[in-house]
């Protein structure tokens, strides 16, 4: 229309159109499909809640209606980046002992002073905060759209509600849908993550040939979630990106030497956030053995192989925490806070 513009954001299988029209062009405003004179006067919550609502409209089509994303599946053969055996292997293969052998050559070389990284690890830290906050986001409202897309077909057929389906996916899952392009993302991410690993190993942080090999099994951990549809991935993944997003814009905030920084600088976020990830890890993991195990699902729960992995890697990572924040008592990504700063501040 000349007098207007529409917006088009699919939900419930159906098209809205929201028209705002008129305001500028002389003619009638429409709200919603309502004509109103232009002499009428719109109180200004009318207009912020109709922005909301569109910004709302909005990111749930591309986060989580978009047909690309509805439509997902994941196939090692359908052109997927990063989908296969071969280059997950290759890329273990590849990083670990490149990684160990820097580290080897930096020690051989008796060099103790980190290398000179100048910004990168600060944009790092910024491009990191940002894709987890989409991931989380993208994640959070797929979840919320298949749920409200399958729960018609739990009623009166079985139990299943929608913690229950979080926690654990029915035998026979396949990795297609919403929350699995978001799997899919989280999957890629972690190669951008295990750059972390190389800059621990530059910057001749204590503890860093562990964190490379925790890094090294979160791509394989999340490879794994996506080819066997592990359970509760879900609510893993959006446990993962929450912390991330919250430690990465802190670790950017000081690396950047943002306002009140230097004070901030000693503060345990990063710690915090791994306490919280490794606690919501363990509560999931009580929930899926007890559903799988204990008949609470008829049947079982989705991926019960990637699962065993899954717990082997969510040993290493305790390893990796006690390692660092425990023995050593420094907090390296957290800025420079000690564990004796962290018992004092407790």
């Amino acid at each position: 229309m000349r007098d207007g513009w529409w917006m088009l954001a699919p939900s419930h299988g159906e098209t809205w159109k929201h028209q705002v029209t008129g305001a500028l062009s002389g003619g009638d405003v429409y709200i919603f499909g309502i004509s109103f004179p232009k002499s009428v006067s719109i109180p200004r919550t009318v207009h912020t809640t109709m922005a909301a609502t569109a910004a709302g409209d909005v990111a749930r089509y591309w986060l989580a209606e978009h047909p690309a994303i509805v439509g997902f599946r994941w196939s090692p053969s359908g052109g997927l980046w990063f989908s296969t055996w071969a280059f997950l292997l290759g890329f273990l293969a590849a990083y670990i002992p490149l990684c160990l052998c820097i580290d080897a050559l930096l020690a051989a070389f008796r060099r103790k002073r980190p290398l000179p990284l100048g910004p990168l690890p600060a944009a790092h830290a910024l491009l990191m905060a940002a894709v987890s906050a989409a991931i989380f986001t993208g994640t959070l409202l797929s979840a919320v759209a298949e749920i409200r897309d399958t729960r018609w077909s739990w009623r009166g057929r079985s139990r299943t509600t929608p913690l229950r389906w979080l926690l654990c996916f029915p035998p026979g899952t396949r990795s297609s849908g919403r929350v699995f392009f978001w799997s899919y993302a989280y999957y890629l991410s972690r190669y951008l993550h295990a750059l972390r690993g190389l800059f621990a190993v530059l910057q001749r942080r204590r503890g860093a040939a562990a964190r490379v090999f925790a890094h090294a099994a979160a791509v394989a951990m999340a490879f794994l979630w996506l080819e066997f549809s592990q359970s509760f991935q879900v609510l893993a993944i959006l446990a993962s990106t929450l912390a991330h997003a919250v430690a990465f814009g802190f670790r950017f905030w000081v690396g950047a030497g943002l306002p009140a920084a230097r004070a901030a600088r000693g503060a345990p976020v990063a710690l915090a956030c791994q306490v919280g990830l490794l606690g919501c890890n363990l509560a999931c993991h009580a929930g899926f053995v007890w559903m799988h195990f204990g008949g609470a699902v008829a049947g079982g729960c989705s991926g019960i192989g990637a699962w065993g992995f899954n717990t082997l890697l969510n040993a290493a990572l305790l390893w990796v925490f006690l390692h660092c924040y425990g023995k050593r008592g420094v907090c390296d990504d957290d800025g420079g806070a000690t564990a004796a700063q962290i018992k004092k501040a407790l």
